[in-house]
């Protein structure tokens, strides 16, 4: 009798659908705990910038940009690029300035953020990077 070694290409295909299939299952979710780590991280990142706003203005009593923020060492220059999957912008005027993070693409974020000097972090007041019915509401 001849013994029989290895696999048929019947068992190969089998074998290759089950793992497609548990990637399809699998790979959104990954995605979607991404896409959660980014937000949340965001979120965070806007406290340091709320935080470092402080700190500068009651050094000078205007609030800064990033820029002046970055040179004052009171964040490092991380947030000049991609930090955690969304892009940082200050705009500084005086006694207001507004952080705002938005996501670098659709799959680092779904929702943009921003935060004032009541250091409240908010949704988007974009409709489209925020929650249905939550555009500038505070994050909870």
């Amino acid at each position: 009798m001849k013994s029989r070694r290895g696999f048929s290409l019947l068992e190969l295909l089998i074998v290759v659908a089950i793992i497609l299939i548990i990637a399809t299952i699998a790979i959104p979710n990954l995605l979607r705990s991404r896409q959660a780590a980014h937000e949340s991280a965001a979120v965070a990142n806007l406290k340091t910038l709320n935080a470092a706003q402080i700190t500068y203005s009651s050094a000078g009593g205007d609030y800064g940009t990033l820029a002046d923020l970055i040179a004052a060492r009171l964040v490092d220059d991380t947030f000049t690029g991609v930090k955690a999957g969304y892009k940082y912008t200050i705009e500084a005027s005086g006694a207001d300035y507004t952080a705002i993070a938005v996501p670098a693409n659709s799959n680092s974020g779904r929702y943009g953020y921003y935060s004032v000097p009541d250091a409240v972090i908010r949704f988007s007041t974009d409709t489209a990077l925020a929650p249905p019915g939550q555009a500038g509401r505070a994050v909870h």
